[in-house]
């Protein structure tokens, strides 16, 4: 099949890659001509391990192309995906819709044969019948079937789960629309897929739904942490207690940070305000922000509990500092508010992250990006693994600090209490 992939973001540049790898051709487009350019030139604007290669394979097969011209890409196309950014509005928890829209009135003016217009974009109910009110301006409504076919797919295992996803959901009414999608998505269906088609409205409220319990979910097992903190039980006993139960399961269940990234907090604050315009109130979900923004205000009082409150001119260490391993993303992750904070105390911050240097760190006072882990290491009185990346799972950490005493907060419970005590280091982990 022909498709077009309209954005180039993560969602959009995953998706197309991917479908390209099944024998598609797919047309992936961007208003970024320095993107595009970049793209033509195989390199990716994102970090998730193994896309490179799966992009240079196609793009040399001539499956996959990268432009600037909408026209040109919807005009050779059967289905069109909207795959642009739904960030959260300024002061205020609802999604921002306006580049969605504004792909809507773009296609309007462009579209002269039919098509199946797709959101693959995390978008609001309600959001696919306002794209279809403005497609029906053309002059012929049978031009357009407008579908919701929500993403799921994790930052740092994207391509596992694009090929092998725990289900294919595909919101349309229209029984010709779920014959062609449902032929398009056969050779990942083949491999035990679940599909399912639904109305347009289930669709989008099944993608909000999802997330918001997942973020349940880790606001929970933090919550309890605490509580195992005071009582002396290890929370990773407990994770592993309640995971066992197949009607919970173990996935989300490992306590930690607050929840970051591009998703779980945008998509929690606009199920709440979806639900405030129709009268209905999530208090469970709003609750599950404010808990997860009492963590990140608690993981920082417990950086001073570790320090004695002694925390001027310290010198302190992130191990990672993206919201999860295996991924570049920023957004949202504890370690900035954790960093801004003891930038002000004076203390002496250095990181390293395998992702690379950060944009988003830089305009933090007194913060170093260090090349290597010996070096972000050295003479360290607090090292804070962050981020659970594998490179950080063995380390001999006597010989990294060089320093007689020297704390270690793991933030991601990665090593044995009781194996730091036998080396005599002062290890804090989370609930335990």
């Amino acid at each position: 099949m022909k498709l077009c992939m309209i954005g180039t973001g993560y969602v959009g540049l995953v998706s197309g890659v991917c479908f390209s790898d099944l024998g598609n051709t797919v047309y992936c487009v961007d208003n970024d001509k320095k993107k595009i350019e970049s793209l033509n030139n195989g390199k990716i604007p994102i970090y998730e391990p193994g896309l490179e290669e799966i992009l240079k394979r196609n793009y040399k097969a001539k499956r996959l192309l990268f432009t600037n011209d909408l026209k040109k890409a919807v005009s050779n196309s059967d289905i069109i995906f909207i795959c642009v950014g739904t960030p959260t509005k300024k002061n205020s928890n609802s999604a921002d819709l306006k580049y969605v829209f504004a792909v809507a009135e773009q296609l309007k003016k462009i579209i002269s044969k039919y098509k199946i217009v797709i959101t693959k974009s995390t978008v609001p109910v309600t959001t696919g019948d306002k794209i279809e009110k403005i497609l029906s301006r053309l002059k012929s409504k049978k031009l357009v079937d407008v579908v919701s076919n929500p993403e799921f797919l994790r930052e740092g295992e994207a391509i596992r789960d694009f090929i092998y996803p725990d289900r294919v959901v595909i919101g349309t009414d229209s029984n010709k629309v779920n014959r062609i999608l449902r032929s398009l998505y056969l050779p990942i269906i083949k491999k035990s897929s679940r599909y399912l088609n639904t109305s347009r409205r289930g669709a989008e409220m099944i993608k909000y739904a999802s997330n918001a319990f997942l973020a349940t979910k880790i606001s929970y097992i933090n919550e309890l942490a605490n509580l195992c903190e005071k009582t002396g039980v290890d929370i990773k006993d407990v994770s592993f207690g309640m995971g066992s139960d197949e009607r919970i399961g173990e996935r989300f269940l490992r306590a930690g940070p607050a929840y970051g990234g591009s998703c779980f907090p945008k998509d929690t604050r606009a199920l709440i305000d979806t639900a405030k315009k129709f009268k209905i109130d999530l208090s469970i979900v709003k609750n599950v922000v404010k808990s997860n923004e009492k963590r990140k205000i608690l993981l920082i009082r417990k950086v001073e509990q570790i320090l004695n409150k002694k925390i001027r001119n310290k010198i302190i260490t992130f191990l990672g500092v993206t919201f999860k391993p295996n991924t570049d993303d920023m957004r949202e992750a504890s370690s900035i508010p954790m960093m801004n904070f003891l930038s002000k105390k004076n203390c002496k911050i250095k990181y390293f992250d395998p992702s690379g240097k950060k944009k988003e760190i830089d305009k933090i006072k007194n913060v170093e990006f260090c090349k290597n882990i010996p070096l972000a290491c050295l003479k360290s009185d607090l090292i804070i693994i962050h981020t659970e990346w594998n490179v950080f799972k063995l380390l001999n950490f006597k010989k990294l600090v060089k320093k007689k005493k020297f704390s270690i907060f793991d933030m991601r419970n990665i090593y044995s209490p009781s194996k730091m005590k036998q080396m005599k280091i002062k290890y804090f982990g989370i609930g335990r």
